[in-house]
């Protein structure tokens, strides 16, 4: 529990031993809408948001409880915030209670990020609107800079640790090999060292598993089961009406894989998305996709939200049979489906196992390997993000195995590296809120776009 206490303020008020009794069902309703239109600033302001409202001034769950949550769901793959409030809402209200607090908290920032992703399919070429999103880039370069450094300093405290996202990211970086394939990797490194040598992964010991209630297998079976098929049953739809040659079929597929794979939040897999969706599918351009992650900074709801906005795009520009606005919607909602459902279905299936996984240590080996390794990755999506942002001219060299992007130098973009250096030293040196930094980078991406051209 530990691990991430970070994610929670230290000046807080004391917090009582026990939680307060079960709200009715209405006001949990009430109070998850409220958290999904407020959830601004990523998972740790997401976290810190429900921590506030739900353990500091309601009491529906004690400290400890939403901290043993809280490091329960990052074991699993998706987003963690959304993961909490499932389990918080099953843990108040069963079934349901889950169902409302998991929508409500995507819901809102869905909504918005829909009418942005309709916007911006007909605006983009539109010159105004290219100066726009011209800063809005150059910041989610300095944001996504000041996601791998708060990582890195809570995650890399082994000599082991570094090592190992120094290895993710080479593999990912020198030899594009595939995400899910460096997270295995990692996680399987994790597993043989918590048995053999814990301290290289600074595993404090665990304690030993008292009396517990008999395994849950008949409820999990059965979640697995009944999620598992809502899960499917869209896809199956798609394949029935449209065949598997059609771009709402591979955007299915696509993003549910991702959904299994989505340890270490959106930063992590965004590297990977943006390999397939860019150099894979031809959905979009990598500036594109650094415009999707900005849109997503400026919404409430998880950053991986960011995957609407390229189902939406992907299927916007190939619309057959359908107008490109109503195929774009389509895309957007099977995307938002298949990426978000799965999030209920861990919750539900396994919720019931969470006392026995703290009990676990090789699995904690290998959460903290793959931790580790999730540092690697951003720093691959950090550089990815500044050859595409900052140079307009961007071309692979292969040497043997090594496949590297190599920039123009003559290409840079110098109003997009001036605005990226002081949008760095606003969010890193100065500590300015991310919405802040995104408006200035905005506007003056408006104007030195509209006033010099590249």
């Amino acid at each position: 529990m530990e691990r991430y206490r970070a994610f929670v303020p230290d000046n807080l008020p004391p917090v009582a031993a026990t939680a307060s009794p079960v709200p009715d069902f209405a006001e949990l309703v009430r109070v998850f809408a409220r958290i999904g239109c407020l959830s601004f600033g990523g998972p740790v302001g997401q976290i810190a948001l429900m921590h506030r409202e739900l353990v500091e001034e309601r009491g529906w769950v004690t400290e400890d409880q939403y901290l043993h949550a809280l490091n329960f769901c990052h074991l699993l793959p998706g987003p963690e915030a959304q993961q909490l409030a499932i389990w918080i809402g099953n843990r108040l209200h069963g079934i349901r209670g889950g169902m409302a607090a998991g929508l409500l908290f995507v819901i809102p920032g869905a909504a918005v990020i829909l009418a942005l992703s309709i916007l911006y399919g007909f605006a983009a070429k539109l010159t105004w609107f290219a100066a726009l999103f011209l800063g809005i880039k150059a910041a989610v370069l300095a944001i996504v800079v000041q996601a791998l450094m708060r990582v890195a300093g809570r995650a890399l405290n082994t000599g082991f640790k570094r090592a190992l996202a120094g290895i993710a990211f080479l593999c990912l970086f020198l030899f594009n090999l595939p995400f899910p394939l460096v997270v295995l990797g990692a996680g399987l490194i994790g597993t043989i060292a918590a048995a053999k040598a814990p301290h290289l992964l600074a595993l404090k010991p665990v304690a030993p598993a008292g009396e517990q209630a008999p395994r849950p297998w008949r409820h999990s079976l059965n979640a697995v089961a009944i999620g598992g098929a809502a899960w499917a049953f869209p896809m199956i739809a798609v394949f029935a009406l449209l065949g598997p040659h059609h771009v709402l079929w591979q955007v299915g597929v696509f993003f549910s894989k991702l959904a299994v794979v989505t340890f270490g939040g959106a930063y992590a897999v965004l590297a990977y998305m943006a390999q397939q969706a860019v150099q894979g599918f031809g959905w979009l351009s990598p500036g594109e996709m650094a415009d999707g992650l900005g849109l997503a900074e400026t919404t409430p709801g998880p950053l991986i939200m960011v995957t609407q906005f390229v189902g939406y795009l992907a299927a916007f520009r190939d619309p057959a049979p359908f107008t490109p606005v109503i195929a774009g919607l389509l895309g957007a909602a099977l995307t938002t489906w298949v990426t978000f459902a799965p999030c209920f279905l861990w919750i539900f299936a396994f919720a019931p196992w969470i006392e026995r996984l703290e009990h676990a240590p090789r699995l904690k080996g290998a959460l903290a390997a793959v931790t580790a390794s999730i540092v690697g990755v951003i720093a691959n999506l950090s550089v990815w993000f500044a050859l595409h942002v900052l140079f307009t001219r961007v071309a692979p060299a292969t040497v043997g195995p090594v496949r590297i992007a190599l920039p123009n130098l003559t290409s840079l973009d110098w109003r997009a590296a001036l605005i990226a250096g002081v949008a760095a030293w606003l969010v890193i040196g100065r500590k300015w809120n991310v919405m802040a930094v995104l408006a200035l980078a905005a506007a003056a991406g408006l104007v030195l776009g509209q006033a010099f051209t590249a």
